[in-house]
């Protein structure tokens, strides 16, 4: 097929801020995980489709249980559950405690609002 370009599992992206390697960052309507260290405006490599620990919000009240959907707070650079203001990114492949420093989710790969 001529007009194949790529799996798209990986996408070249423009980061809309610093971002270290493996964590977070929301680019327009796409979400999309670090490769590498990137600048504010530097173009890298971002997954997008895939399972990645990242950073979550804690305290009370802030676990959920397997499979929950999860949202990208772009506002403190990571996950919660509160769909409110926030961007959906996936669902959680396990259950987190509210101390849980990190949240193992499966991004979605779709760009919904």
């Amino acid at each position: 097929m001529k007009n194949y370009v790529q799996k798209g599992e990986t996408l070249t992206l423009t980061a809309p801020y610093a971002v270290s390697s493996g964590g977070g960052a929301l680019i327009g309507s796409i979400f999309g995980v670090a490769s590498n260290d990137y600048a504010n405006g530097d173009e890298g490599e971002f997954q997008v489709a895939g399972v990645f620990d990242l950073v979550r919000e804690t305290g009370a009240s802030t676990g959920w249980t397997q499979g929950a959907l999860l949202y990208w707070d772009n506002t403190n650079k990571r996950i919660t559950k509160t769909a409110t203001g926030n961007k959906l990114i996936g669902v959680a492949v396990r259950a987190a405690a509210d101390g849980d420093a990190t949240a193992r989710v499966r991004l979605n790969g779709a760009f919904l609002s």
